[in-house]
């Protein structure tokens, strides 16, 4: 219609231009509307005056279109057209709409300064403070609407409660709710509803009732929704009773067994679970299990037999509380009341059963579950696979994969993960590889991370050429291996001495896409220090450095242990300025690693230095430290210097007892202080103290020198 309109080139007045503009933001075409504005203009069809563009605003408005509208607005200006209290209404609904908060808030200041500002625009905006969850704002609006004689209708009223609960701000909605009475609404069941449920979850019990009996009074029937709100919130079994005998006897089976689901979510809720499997038993009419208290819970004498729901909010509370016997024994009652139980209830009850190893009632509650028409899913085969692999049952497993084949249902990757690892644990290494190669046949495909770990146990077992022989393997069926699984490799080799099978698999992992991590390097280094490489491991620090791979304490430990070993304390005192300019902070182990090759070079004097710095940062040294540096002050001939480690190591309580590797070193070391003049009696004093204690005085040889019997 309006192409036809336009190719007659049929002229409008600004008035029936307005209306169609209208029309089409109410159907939603404001993008049309806004086209067939500038089409009209600029064909010369009509002259657009303050009311087109009003419409216009009006119809951009509902498409939430901002940039449009003020671009609009902007226009009006520049024409010389006069902007009224209509057009500013839509400028202000686009910003409420899209959240612009503060630019909402200035339109409607210059409203209120020029006296537009009506019911409706007051309501625009408490409906957006109350939607943007701002109710103190809303509420503040709602007042100063009042001091000026201004009234929100019913419908803003109803959706401003809700929002004010929905925001848990119940104590607003119950305000807003006085005022909406007081203005002359009359009360509806839906808001005594919202409000009901919103006092409930706030635990405001003896609110929600009051407003419960102001809702009586009105003549309002409460209906099953507020009334099983209450009853699932109430912890007073006298309230329970008394809002129970209020319900009309004529309620019909489903809403009677509604309630009383509420009477056994609230029991469950309040940490009642005897008393909800109690009066689940007398609605099963177990006249046995009954008591006063439950006895009054059924005025109306009726027998009301539990369906599904009433059998499960028991049950998953039963569950959770570890009470399987008593869920095992609901269990088997549900078919004497006709109820059959869903997948969903056999699942909590086969988890919970496999968690506790009870495996063989797990599988009669599947058994029962196929023969009453429920099929199991896939977490119910994995809970039974989950309890076969943590009992490293593998042909229990194994049983159960083909199972789970036939429903085509995935075994978990943590179940075969965790079994392949606890078998490679137990020397099981083996085994756990002819799991995952009976896995493949079945057709499943075991993850990376148990190749992983059956690699890893396979080394331990059979050393690296097996695993090796496996790790090809699986690279064979287009696996593509993790950097975990290649460093294990590496590190096994490196250990072996086999550095060059590992410099291979290096490039591999280039090949393969990935990047070499700060620990494969540091295996690498390690190996090349200990096997006597130690300028290749200096050149693969570099190597570090050129991929960007940052070297951590571990990387300068092992290299400072490898220089120092080689004859070079030069060039590991070095790497430790290099790791300190690198801001690496060294840990104990790297300033004990400094300390011992320091000495074992025969530099004692500048070990001690980096021990005091050491104590400085609050590390306690072994004793094995204290005797390297006793040990490099002997060789130095420096008795004093030694004797004073000696005696710093005693008072702190390190010298090795008779079992310590160390000991014999430390009984060396004795012997030379006791035949030194200069130490020999600062020794007998030690020694008679107690503070050397595998050591006693006897045989003294000369005056001043005696001999320690170790």
């Amino acid at each position: 219609m309006i192409r036809d309109i336009l190719n007659s080139r049929c002229s409008f007045s600004p008035g029936a231009l307005g209306f169609l503009i209208r029309c089409l933001g109410d159907v939603g075409l404001a993008q049309e509307a806004n086209e067939l504005f500038d089409q009209v203009r600029v064909m010369g069809l009509c002259v657009p005056n303050n009311y087109s563009y009003n419409c216009l605003l009006e119809a951009l408005s509902n498409s939430s279109s901002i940039d449009l509208v003020e671009m609009r607005l902007e226009e009006m200006r520049n024409i010389g057209l006069e902007i009224d209290k209509y057009t500013l209404t839509p400028v202000m609904q686009v910003y409420c709409n899209c959240g612009k908060f503060e630019e909402a808030l200035n339109v409607f200041n210059k409203m209120y300064e020029w006296l537009w500002v009506d019911a409706h625009i007051y309501s625009m905006l408490v409906l957006s403070f109350s939607k943007w969850g701002e109710v103190d704002k809303a509420f503040e609006l709602v007042e100063r609407m009042e001091d000026q004689g201004i009234s929100l209708n019913q419908k803003t009223f109803c959706v401003l409660i809700h929002g004010f609960v929905k925001e848990s701000r119940v104590d607003k909605a119950l305000q807003l709710f006085a005022k909406m009475l007081k203005s002359g609404f009359p009360p509806v069941a839906s808001l005594y509803d919202v409000l009901i449920g919103g006092l409930c979850r706030n635990k405001e019990l003896e609110k929600a009732l009051c407003i419960y009996s102001e809702m009586q009074e009105f003549g309002i029937q409460p209906d099953v929704g507020i009334l099983t709100k209450l009853l699932e919130s109430l912890t007073d079994e006298s309230e329970m009773i008394r809002l129970l005998q209020e319900i009309p006897q004529d309620q019909d089976y489903g809403t009677m067994i509604l309630l009383y689901n509420s009477v056994l979510k609230s029991f469950v809720s309040n940490g009642l679970i005897d008393k909800a499997y109690c009066l689940l038993q007398v609605m099963m009419g177990n006249e046995s299990n009954i008591d006063i208290g439950l006895a009054t819970l059924f005025p109306d004498k009726r027998i009301l037999r539990p369906n599904l729901t009433s059998f499960s909010i028991v049950m998953d509370e039963i569950l959770k509380n570890g009470k399987l016997d008593l869920a095992l024994s609901l269990f088997r009652d549900m078919p004497q009341s006709g109820c059959k139980p869903n997948v969903l209830l056999c699942n909590n009850l086969i988890n919970e059963l496999c968690n506790s190893n009870r495996l063989e009632e797990s599988f009669e509650v599947l058994k029962e579950m196929k023969e009453s028409g429920s099929e199991p899913t896939q977490f119910t085969h994995n809970s039974i696979f989950g309890c076969l692999c943590r009992r490293k049952d593998v042909p229990g497993a194994l049983n159960m994969i083909r199972q789970m084949r036939v429903c085509a249902h995935e075994p978990w990757i943590k179940h075969t993960t965790f079994l392949v690892k606890e078998l490679c644990k137990h020397g099981r290494a083996v085994e756990a590889c002819e799991f995952l190669s009976s896995m493949v046949q079945e057709g499943f495909l075991p993850d990376m991370v148990s190749y992983s770990a059956a690699i890893s146990g396979l080394i331990n077992i059979k050393g690296v050429d097996q695993a090796l022989h496996l790790f090809r393997d699986v690279c064979s069926r287009g696996y593509s291996p993790d950097l975990v699984v290649y460093n294990i490799l590496i590190g096994h080799l490196c250990k072996e001495n086999r550095l060059t099978e590992a410099e291979y698999l290096l490039n591999e992992i280039w090949r393969s896409g990935l990047i070499p991590s700060v620990v494969t390097y540091n295996l690498f280094i390690d190996g090349w220090c200990k096997n006597g490489f130690v300028d290749k491991a200096m050149h693969f620090l570099c190597k570090m450095s050129g991929e960007e791979r940052e070297p951590n304490v571990i990387t300068y430990t092992t290299l400072m242990d490898g220089l120092c070993k080689a004859g070079r304390p030069d060039d590991a005192l070095m790497i430790w300025n290099e790791m300190e300019r690198r801001h690496c902070a060294p840990n104990r182990i790297a300033f004990m690693a400094l300390i011992h090759g320091l000495c074992k070079c025969g530099r004692p004097n500048v070990a001690l230095l980096y021990l005091r710095e050491m104590e400085k940062e609050e590390m306690k040294a072994d004793s094995f430290i204290y005797l390297a540096l006793i040990s490099a002050f002997l060789s130095d001939l420096n008795i004093p210097s030694a004797f004073e480690i000696l005696k710093e190591m005693v008072d702190k309580g390190n010298f090795p007892d008779s079992l310590d590797k160390n000991y014999l070193t430390a009984r060396d070391a004795i012997l030379q202080f006791a035949k030194d003049s200069r130490t020999s009696s600062d020794l007998k004093a030690l020694i008679a103290e107690g503070k050397i204690p595998t050591l006693a005085l006897s045989d003294v040889v000369s005056e001043g020198e005696f001999k320690p019997i170790i």
